[in-house]
C-alpha cells in the first residue's frame, strides 16, 4: 500500500481570482522640495537573511516627454517609467528659437516627444530641425503629433481629476480630492495643466508599460513630481568625454562583452561609491547637471565636511552599511499596483523600511542644523514603523520561499491556521483511508492510495493489473472510473466523495484567502507610497554625499569655496584627480582666471611637459566644485561659472576615424557662439590634423574675436605648440593676454628662465609660470619615448634644414643600401632564368626587366 502526498497548487483557479480582487491602488509621490538624503542607527534588525530583488528585473527606463508652446511660455510633462511618475514644469518663458525646449530634451533624452498637431511657425521649425537630426547622440525622439483638442484646458482638468490615484484615500469625497490635486500640481499654469492632459491621453492611448495586460488595468502612475530647470551649469558632452567625467568601457565578463558596458577610469568612477542603486543614480544625475546653486552646494558640502571630522568616522561608516538595504521601492510599488508582486519584493521592501527607521534614529542624534539631518529625522514618519510592523507580523518569509508564493504567518487569520491544520494532518488521514478501501476491493489488487488533485479532488489510485486490457476490464463495483495515467487507474468511491464534501479545495481556499490578506497589504503599502518615495530620495542624496566624503577622505580633498562676485576660479596647488593615481608623484600647479586681467592664458611648453594634463585638471576642479564635490587642491575659489567648453585632443577621435580638425573647429565653434563672460573654455592642440599655416591663422582668428569682447571675453586656457603665435605677434598686446609656460626646468633655475638643459638631459618638473618657451624639445620627447637613436638625429638634421632654408637630400648610407638591394633583386631574377628553355626570350627580359630596373639604380 502506497502513499501519495497531497500536491497541490491550484495555480489556475487562483490566477482567476487574484484577478477578480479589485486593482491594487498605485503609489504617487510628491517631489515639491528639493532632493535630499538621510542617514540613522537601525533600532531593529532587519528580516533575517531576505533574498533581495535581482537588479536584472528592472526595465530600461523611458521617458515620454509632452510639450506645448504658446505667446512665448512652455508648458512641460514628462513620464518616466523608471518611477512611474509624472514630471511637470510650471509655465516657463522661453525664446523664440526654443533653448530652454532643447535644453530640456538634452537632459532628459525623450524616447517620444507628444504635442499638438497645431503649431506655431518657431515649434514647427523646431520640430522639424529635431527630426532632420539623423545622427543625433543620443538617439532622437520620435515626434508624436495629436489633435489639438486632446490639450483642451477643460478637457486636460477632467482627465486629471479623474484619475484613480492610490495617494488620494478613498474616503476623500469628491471636493477634498480636487482640493488635494490642487496642492500639487498647479492649475493655473494653463499650459502645463494641457501638457499634462495631452501626457495623460499619450499614456492611455499608447499604454507604457502595460501593452499586455488586461485593457481595465492603467499605466500606472505613482507620483507628480515638480521639475526645475535653474542654476544649472552648460556642459556638452565632448567635454564630459575628454575630461573623463564619464568613460565607458566593454565589460570583461564573456557573458557581457556583447552589450554590457562598465565604467572606466573616469571622475565618476572613482567618486562613485554609492551602495544604493538610487544613490548612484542621482549622483550620475548631480554630474550632468551641474548647478550654481550656494545654497543647494553649500548644503551638500556641509554634510560632506560633517562626515570628514575624525569623530564622525564610526558613524559615517555605519550609515554607509545601511545604505546598501535600500532596494528600487518605485520598482516594487509598480509590481504592487500591477498585482506582479513577487516573494522577494516583500523581503526587500521589510529590509529597506527597517533600514530607513535605523537611518532616521541615527539621524536624530546628530547636528539638526544640518538640513539633510533634520529632513531625514522629520520625515522619515512612523508610517515606515507601521509599515515594517504589518509586513513583519503578516508575511512568513521562509513559507513564501519553500512555497515561491506569498504565505502568512500563524495566527493572522483563524480561518487559514484551521485549514492549515486540518491539511497537515491530511497524509495520515488519507493513508488511513486508504487501508480501509483496500479491504472492499478485489484480492487481486496489491496497493491503493488516496490522492487529492486541485480542481478534481479525492481519488482512489491502483496500479493497472495484468488482466487490464480493455476499457471495459477497468470497471470495478462500487467504483467510479475516471482516467488512466502512468499505468495507475483512478477512481471516485463514497469514501473520496465524503472527503470532497469534507474537505474541499483546501489548498486552493488557502491560497486564494491568503492572496486576499496580499492584497489588503498592498492597500495598506501603497497608501503610504508618498512616503516610501520621499524615503529613496532622502536616502539616496545621503549616499551620495557618503560616497563624496569617503573619495575626499582617501584622496585628501578641500572643500571649495564660492564667491558669486569671482568671475572665474582660482586654484591653488590643483591635482589632477585621475592622473594622480596613475603617476609615482604628481606636481601640483596653481591657476587663477578671474577679473578683467589675463582672460586668456596661452600656455606653451616642451611636448609631454603636461599642458594637457593642467587644462584637464584646472577644468575637473571646476567642475567637481560645481557638483558639490570636495576638489583635489589646497584651496579653491569658484565663481559664476555658467558653462565649460572643451577642444582638447583625445586618442578616442583618431581611432574613430574621424577628422581631428573638423572636431576642432565643431567644438571651438560652440564656444565661439555659445561662451559667456561666465564660461571657463579649455582649448589644447587646436589646428592639429590640418596644414599649419591654416591652423595657426584659424587659432590666431579665434582668439582675437574673443579679445575684441573686452571685459565679456570669457576665461580662456589656450595649450598649443604653435609657437609662431607669439613670435610672430599675431595676438594683440594688452592686460587680457597672459602667457604661461609648461616647461622642464632644474631646481635652481630662477622661474623667469625658459629650459634649462645639461647635455643631452632635458628634465621634466611639470610646473607652470609665465614666460613663452621658443622650442619644442621634440628631439627629447622622441629619444624618451624609444625612438631610435638614428631616426632621431635624422630628424634634428631635416629640422635644421628647413629653418635654414636648404634642400633636404637623401641620406648617402641610405640611399647605397637601397642601390645594393635592387642590383641584389635584379640578380636574383636573372639567376632564376632556365637559358635552357627554349620558350624563353632574353630580349623581352632585357627591355622588360634589367633596362627598367638599371634606370632606378643611379
Amino acid at each position: 500500500m502506497s502513499l501519495l502526498s497531497p500536491s497541490a497548487l491550484c495555480t489556475r483557479r487562483a490566477a482567476k481570482r487574484m484577478a477578480s480582487c479589485a486593482e491594487s491602488p498605485g503609489a504617487a509621490t510628491q517631489g515639491l522640495g528639493p532632493r535630499v538624503a538621510s542617514a540613522g542607527c537601525p533600532s531593529l534588525d532587519p528580516a533575517p537573511g531576505p533574498e533581495e530583488a535581482e537588479d536584472g528585473d528592472e526595465e530600461p527606463a523611458e521617458v515620454h516627454l509632452c510639450v506645448l508652446w504658446n505667446s512665448g511660455h512652455l508648458g512641460i510633462a514628462y513620464y518616466d517609467t523608471s518611477d512611474s511618475a509624472i514630471h511637470f514644469m510650471p509655465d516657463a518663458p522661453d525664446q523664440e528659437s526654443l533653448k530652454l525646449l532643447q535644453r530640456v530634451l538634452d537632459e532628459i533624452n525623450p524616447r517620444s516627444l507628444v504635442t499638438s498637431a497645431k503649431q506655431d511657425e518657431n515649434m514647427t521649425h523646431f520640430l522639424g530641425k529635431l527630426a532632420s537630426q539623423e545622427h543625433r547622440e543620443p538617439k532622437k525622439p520620435e515626434i508624436i503629433l495629436l489633435p489639438s483638442v486632446d490639450f483642451g484646458l477643460e478637457i486636460s482638468k477632467q482627465r486629471l481629476l479623474s484619475g484613480n490615484y492610490s495617494f488620494i484615500p478613498e474616503s476623500m469625497t469628491a471636493t477634498e480630492k480636487i482640493l488635494f490635486l490642487s496642492s500639487i500640481i498647479p492649475f493655473n499654469c494653463l499650459l502645463t495643466v494641457r501638457a499634462l492632459g495631452g501626457l495623460l491621453k499619450f499614456l492611455g492611448r499608447r499604454r507604457v508599460g502595460v501593452e499586455l495586460e488586461d485593457y481595465n488595468v492603467s499605466v500606472p502612475i505613482l507620483g507628480f513630481k515638480k521639475f526645475v530647470l535653474t542654476h544649472l551649469v552648460s556642459i556638452d558632452q565632448e567635454t564630459y568625454s575628454v575630461l573623463q567625467i564619464f568613460k565607458s568601457e566593454s565589460h570583461p565578463s564573456v557573458y557581457k562583452v556583447a552589450s554590457g558596458l562598465k565604467e572606466g577610469l573616469s571622475l565618476f568612477g572613482i567618486l562613485n561609491r554609492c551602495r544604493c542603486k538610487w544613490g548612484e543614480k542621482l549622483l550620475r544625475l548631480w554630474f550632468t547637471r551641474p548647478t550654481q546653486d550656494l545654497e543647494e552646494l553649500s548644503s551638500r558640502l556641509d554634510v560632506i565636511e560633517f562626515f570628514l571630522l575624525p569623530q564622525n568616522l564610526d558613524i559615517a561608516q555605519m550609515l554607509h552599511r545601511l545604505m546598501s538595504h535600500i532596494k528600487n521601492v518605485p520598482l516594487i510599488l509598480k509590481r504592487m499596483k500591477l498585482s506582479h508582486t513577487k516573494v522577494s519584493d516583500w523581503q526587500v521592501l521589510y529590509k529597506t523600511v527597517y533600514s530607513a527607521l535605523g537611518l532616521r534614529d541615527a539621524c536624530r542624534s546628530l547636528p539638526q542644523s544640518i538640513r539633510l539631518f533634520r529632513d531625514i529625522a522629520q520625515e522619515f514618519s512612523d508610517d515606515l514603523h507601521h509599515i515594517a510592523s504589518l509586513i513583519g507580523k503578516v508575511v512568513d518569509f521562509e513559507g513564501s520561499l519553500a512555497e515561491n508564493r506569498f504565505t502568512v504567518l500563524p495566527n493572522i487569520d483563524p480561518e487559514i491556521d484551521e485549514k492549515k491544520r486540518r491539511l497537515t494532518g491530511l497524509p495520515s488521514f488519507l493513508t488511513e483511508v486508504a487501508r480501509k478501501e483496500l479491504e472492499n476491493l478485489d484480492s487481486r489488487v496489491p496497493s491503493c492510495s488516496v490522492i487529492y488533485i486541485p480542481l478534481i479532488g479525492f481519488l482512489l489510485s491502483i496500479p493497472r493489473l495484468p488482466f487490464m486490457v480493455e476499457a471495459s476490464d477497468f470497471e470495478i463495483e462500487g467504483l467510479d472510473f475516471m482516467f488512466l495515467s502512468e499505468e495507475k487507474l483512478h477512481y471516485r468511491s463514497t469514501r473520496t466523495k465524503e472527503l470532497d464534501a469534507l474537505l474541499g479545495d483546501l489548498h486552493c481556499e488557502i491560497r486564494d484567502q491568503e492572496t486576499l490578506l496580499m492584497h489588503q497589504l498592498q492597500c495598506q503599502v501603497l497608501a503610504r507610497a508618498a512616503v516610501l518615495a520621499r524615503v529613496l530620495d532622502l536616502a539616496s542624496r545621503l549616499d551620495v554625499l557618503l560616497a563624496l566624503a569617503s573619495a575626499a577622505r582617501d584622496y585628501g580633498y578641500s572643500r571649495p569655496c564660492y564667491c558669486p562676485r569671482l568671475h572665474g576660479v582660482r586654484i591653488q596647488n590643483g591635482r589632477h584627480p585621475l592622473m594622480e593615481l596613475c603617476a609615482r608623484t604628481f606636481v601640483p600647479n596653481s591657476a587663477e582666471c578671474s577679473g578683467d586681467t589675463g582672460r586668456v592664458k596661452i600656455i606653451t611648453g616642451p611636448n609631454s611637459s603636461g599642458k594637457s594634463i593642467y587644462l584637464k585638471q584646472v577644468g575637473l576642479i571646476t567642475f567637481m566644485a560645481l557638483v558639490g564635490s570636495f576638489v583635489p587642491a589646497e584651496q579653491a575659489e569658484i565663481g559664476a561659472v555658467d558653462a565649460i567648453f572643451t577642444r582638447i585632443h583625445s586618442c578616442e577621435s583618431i581611432s574613430l576615424g574621424l577628422s581631428t580638425f573638423m572636431i576642432d573647429l565643431n567644438q571651438v565653434a560652440k564656444a565661439v557662439n555659445n561662451a559667456t563672460k561666465q564660461s571657463l573654455v579649455l582649448i589644447d592642440e587646436f589646428g592639429k590634423g590640418t596644414n599649419t599655416l591654416d591652423g595657426l591663422s584659424l587659432l590666431a582668428a579665434v582668439i582675437r574675436h574673443w579679445l575684441a569682447l573686452g571685459p565679456t571675453c570669457p576665461h580662456i586656457f589656450v595649450a598649443t605648440n604653435f609657437l609662431s603665435l607669439v613670435q610672430l605677434q599675431l595676438l594683440p598686446q594688452g592686460p587680457l593676454v597672459q602667457y604661461l609656460v609648461r616647461k622642464p626646468r632644474w631646481p635652481w633655475e630662477s622661474r623667469t628662465m625658459e629650459t634649462c638643459e645639461e647635455g643631452d638631459d632635458l628634465v621634466f618638473f611639470y610646473q607652470v609660470c609665465e614666460g613663452v618657451a621658443c622650442a619644442s624639445h621634440a628631439s627629447h620627447t622622441a629619444t624618451q619615448a624609444g625612438l631610435p637613436d638614428k631616426l632621431v638625429a635624422r630628424a634634428k638634421e631635416v629640422s635644421d634644414l628647413v629653418r635654414s632654408g636648404k634642400p633636404i637630400k637623401p641620406v648617402k648610407e641610405l640611399q647605397k643600401q637601397n642601390q645594393m638591394e635592387k642590383c641584389q633583386i635584379l640578380v636574383d631574377r636573372f639567376l632564376q632564368l632556365d637559358l635552357e628553355d627554349p620558350s624563353l626570350d632574353l630580349d623581352i627580359f632585357m627591355s622588360q626587366e634589367v633596362l627598367p630596373a638599371a634606370t632606378t639604380i643611379p
